[in-house]
């Protein structure tokens, strides 16, 4: 009996070690896989030692012009750096169709991040999109949608811009809707003024009257468009440029140049937020950005992302099948101007997964808007 035990645990004992070792051969076989991609944008995790963060700390410094008061505040920043190069490891293992690395954002922590780069109210979904009475858009028809679609190809999206170290992305996303609204009713794209809304606008939400748009301590592009109705409308770049930073109002009624008619809001349905896109031009959404950090091309599709809302950005198109490695099959996305600069991302511009398989991924389709505008002109 001691010893039909005896080999029943030595026969457990062989099992467990042949598991092991096999769990340990696919880990190392994926390590394999992945590297290359890897190597593009960060190094192994036993090359992130400190000489080798050091160097690519260095050459961080020459590419973005980083500058810092004193030895212990670059000390400081390198630290942050070398866990921003590990933080950008674990996106690429959990998003592995996208390309993630060194960014212009890798010497901030993600407190950092949030607080000087995005700026949307935050809160969840239904409470962000409340508020300002928008209407709901009506049901289009989705037959017959374009399998591709960009308005970067029909003239109804301005530059990309850079909000830099305030957070007016709301500003941005609102300004950029009206934009091409205004382009499809006129057949003029006018740059807008994000400057004004950051200035003037100090709507608030009436379910929540402490949430207000706050200029560089953010807003909603939902009220944005509802100061906009009321004020008269927006002003151009030229004649209001942006500062980025709170100034006082200078609005001048005389100059504006695009109103908002009504804005509506789309529901959480891909077809509909498609069809809304190919009628209406680009759209004012929201986003969370957790992955967006570490962001430098590629289809992002997180396996895990929360859909908390804290980034407002501008969607102006879609394709049917977006790059991705050969081991994963080409995903459908949808494309996204952001406010960061060119120096960000493809040229200013993020790609997320969209269809059956994303499921909202990032809750990229919980807070749509669509607006109409009509031109006014002292021309005309």
């Amino acid at each position: 009996m001691a010893r039909l035990r005896l080999r029943v645990l030595a026969g457990a004992l062989f099992l467990l070690v042949l598991a092991t070792a096999a769990a340990a051969l696919s880990m190392a076989a994926e390590e394999l896989e992945e590297d290359p991609l890897i190597e593009q944008v960060v190094a192994d995790d036993d090359e992130l030692g400190e000489l080798n963060a050091e160097a690519h700390f260095a050459g961080f410094e020459r590419r973005f012009g980083r500058s810092y008061r004193d030895a212990d505040e670059r000390a400081y920043r390198l630290s942050v750096f070398s866990a921003n190069l590990r933080r950008a490891r674990r996106h690429q293992r959990l998003d592995p169709s996208a390309v993630h690395g060194v960014t212009k954002f890798s010497d901030l922590t993600p407190a950092e991040f949030r607080d000087r780069f995005l700026g949307l109210r935050r809160g969840s979904p239904p409470e962000l999109a409340a508020g300002s009475e928008p209407h709901e858009a009506p049901i289009l028809p989705t037959d017959g949608l374009p399998t591709d679609f960009d308005w970067r190809e029909h003239g109804a999206v301005g530059p990309v811009k850079d909000q830099g170290s305030c957070g007016s992305c709301w500003s941005f996303s609102t300004s950029g809707a009206l934009e091409g609204a205004h382009y499809l009713a006129t057949g003029k794209l006018e740059v807008l003024s994000e400057q004004q809304m950051v200035d003037c606008d100090h709507e608030c939400d009436p379910s929540e009257p402490r949430s207000c748009d706050s200029g560089c301590n953010g807003g909603l592009m939902n009220t944005a468009f509802s100061y906009i109705m009321k004020a008269g409308g927006l002003q151009s770049e030229k004649d209001y440029p942006y500062a980025g930073k709170d100034n006082t109002c200078k609005f001048d009624k005389s100059k504006i140049v695009a109103q908002v008619k009504n804005f509506s809001v789309i529901s959480i349905n891909e077809d509909q937020i498609a069809a809304n896109l190919v009628k209406h031009g680009p759209l004012a959404i929201a986003i969370n950005a957790v992955f967006m950090q570490t962001y430098i091309g590629g289809v992002s599709c997180p396996y895990i992302c929360g859909k908390h809302l804290d980034h407002g950005v501008l969607l102006v198109g879609y394709g049917s099948a977006g790059y991705a490695p050969i081991r994963f099959k080409e995903k459908p996305y949808w494309i996204i101007k952001n406010s960061w600069g060119e120096n960000w991302g493809e040229s200013g511009y993020y790609k997320i997964c969209r269809g059956p398989h994303a499921q909202n991924r990032c809750g990229v389709d919980s807070m749509v808007s669509t607006v109409t505008a009509i031109h006014t002109s002292k021309e005309e």
